[in-house]
């Protein structure tokens, strides 16, 4: 039985949590035991579903894995035509995963309010640089021109919105490889964004550092060299 399985939305949530759980020695960065993750395997993108999909039916497309992962995830955003909120979208994920297999608590519904968007935006430099801007002091005088960020503000509060306008002044094609270059770089200990904190948390209560749960086959835990690849439609 494999450890976490994680089902997301689209393909930008793909490249970002890739580029969390595909980082060298990411049990220490994540403050767990190590654990079993191969995005080929591992990591689920619901094709033609997005978010309004699996808030109706996630259950359905995790019901045929519930026997092999000991946990799973499903990611969504928050923002979408018709959404009900992100109290009530994370309370019906968590519905569909116990609907599907797991058991009350081996199971996360997880929403990124407004969008996953949001990850892009760090004071890292790592931010500025992946959407084609020299520093974080040229990006930010853009974005306050422009309304897009508050005076002492981190993160904007419409954070797709300011991502496609500072790639469109760039001329930088908006890809979902931008959200892995990131993640996968920036420091996720100094990160605030309540879904990374609530993910960090779940995980490194299913995987305690120095408990015996997770990776029965040590070859594929993260940063092994084994988990490179694409992840699967489903």
């Amino acid at each position: 039985m494999r450890d976490c399985l994680f089902l997301v939305a689209d393909k930008n949530m793909e490249s970002a949590l890739r580029g969390i759980l595909s980082r060298e020695e990411v049990r220490l960065v994540l403050g767990t035991a190590p654990f079993l993750f191969d995005p080929r395997r591992d990591l689920l993108v619901a094709a033609g579903q997005n978010d309004p999909g699996l808030y109706t039916r996630a259950s359905e497309i995790l019901q045929p894995y519930a026997g092999s992962w000991k946990h799973a995830v499903v990611l969504v955003d928050a923002e979408w035509q018709g959404s009900p909120g992100a109290d009530q979208i994370q309370q019906r994920l968590n519905e569909h995963l116990v609907n599907a297999g797991w058991a009350d608590g081996d199971g996360l519904g997880l929403v990124v309010d407004p969008e996953i968007d949001l990850w892009l935006w760090s004071d890292s430099p790592h931010t500025p640089v992946a959407l084609g801007w020299p520093s974080w002091i040229e990006l930010r005088e853009m974005l306050e021109r422009e309304s897009l960020l508050k005076p002492g503000q981190l993160k904007p509060e419409r954070p797709k919105e300011a991502a496609e306008r500072a790639l469109r002044l760039k001329r930088k094609v908006r890809s979902s490889l931008i959200y892995e270059q990131i993640s996968s770089r920036v420091s996720i200990r100094r990160c605030q964004e309540p879904a990374v904190l609530v993910l960090l948390e779940t995980l490194q209560r299913w995987f305690p550092p120095g408990g015996a749960e997770g990776l029965s086959d040590p070859s594929q835990a993260p940063g092994s060299g084994s988990s490179s690849g694409h992840s699967t439609s489903v």
